[in-house]
């Protein structure tokens, strides 16, 4: 049976005599560019895999120069290995090449991917995955996150910057860990959050736009969309609060007051109290003007984030009225 690429193409002899070009596009890192990443032939096989997988998993990765779902599977798994910082390594096998290997493994469409561990095949998958899913493969592989560990570090280190007020460290740090990890949803936010700090809400709303497509309901993105729409609504917002706290003393029931009181109290950075008019506006009046009230709180919510001690309260307290 002649081999196929995941869509469903069959290997020509047209197709195995492609232009070294293209495969350089299907090897984006070629032996010797990487300690982590090698190309291997039949005859260094056993010791590129077999025998190198008794110290750390090994991942082949079977492709070929004019499989297109190779060029996109390549280069995220070549990245990813790369992050791991030696916690697992790749070997590269061109079918064109080698196909004795593919054939003793059965390997009957690309690309195909092998994971070895103490000189056997522990698991793989056929096709060009998402790379969440590759990601975990991979963690589950080495056991740990896969090279997270020093970007976790490094992000960590520029969220105590942020929060001391060193926006611009906060900001080349996260840039670093984008430099490196493009699309991160943490980097991503944390980037975001640094322009949502600085003032300039439209490069946030730039910023967020980074985060790769299957990270964009991350729960850091998710904040920071909802601290900018604060921020925007916050914009429009007046700043002082005391003609409409006398307008809600004259009459406790003019609830367009109080939804002004409370975004003007989260533009000022009064989050609680924000959050106790929207509370008391829901109570009187849930419906009011298409359920704002609870919108807001649930904007409130994620921007805070869901282990937030004022998340947790206002939740519980939001419930109460719900079911009372």
């Amino acid at each position: 049976m002649p081999l196929i690429d995941s869509t469903g193409r069959p290997m020509t002899a047209a197709a195995s005599q492609s232009s070294s070009a293209d495969a350089n596009l299907g090897a984006s890192a070629p032996a010797g560019s990487s300690p982590h990443i090698k190309d291997t032939d039949i005859a260094n096989f056993a010791a590129d895999v077999l025998n190198a997988s008794r110290d750390v998993p090994v991942i082949v990765d079977f492709w070929a120069p004019w499989c297109g779902p190779c060029k996109q599977l390549g280069p995220m798994l070549e990245r990813l290995v790369e992050q791991a910082k030696g916690a697992v390594k790749l070997v590269k096998v061109n079918i064109d090449e080698n196909p004795e290997i593919a054939q003793q493994l059965r390997v009957q469409s690309i690309p195909t991917v092998y994971a070895f561990k103490n000189g056997q095949p522990v698991d793989g998958f056929m096709g060009a995955v998402p790379e969440a899913q590759l990601r975990t493969f991979i963690q589950t592989l080495i056991g740990g996150d896969a090279g997270a560990s020093a970007a976790d570090d490094a992000m960590a280190a520029a969220a105590e910057a942020l929060e001391a007020g060193d926006v611009g460290m906060a900001a080349q740090v996260y840039g670093a860990v984008l430099q490196e990890d493009p699309g991160n949803p943490k980097a991503v936010a944390g980037l975001a959050k640094c322009y949502l700090h600085s003032g300039d809400l439209e490069r946030a709303r730039t910023t967020l736009g980074l985060v790769r497509p299957d990270s964009a309901n991350d729960e850091a993105i998710r904040a920071v969309e909802a601290e900018l729409q604060l921020k925007e609504s916050g914009a429009q917002a007046a700043t002082d609060t005391a003609p409409l706290q006398a307008q809600l003393t004259a009459n406790p029931a003019d609830h367009q007051a109080r939804y002004d009181l409370a975004l003007a109290l989260d533009a000022n950075g009064d989050r609680e109290g924000a959050m106790d008019q929207l509370l008391e506006l829901f109570r009187r009046d849930r419906k009011w003007n298409d359920d704002a009230a609870r919108k807001q709180l649930v904007t409130l919510f994620d921007a805070m984030g869901p282990t937030d001690p004022r998340t947790i309260a206002g939740r519980r307290r939001l419930s109460s009225l719900l079911f009372s």
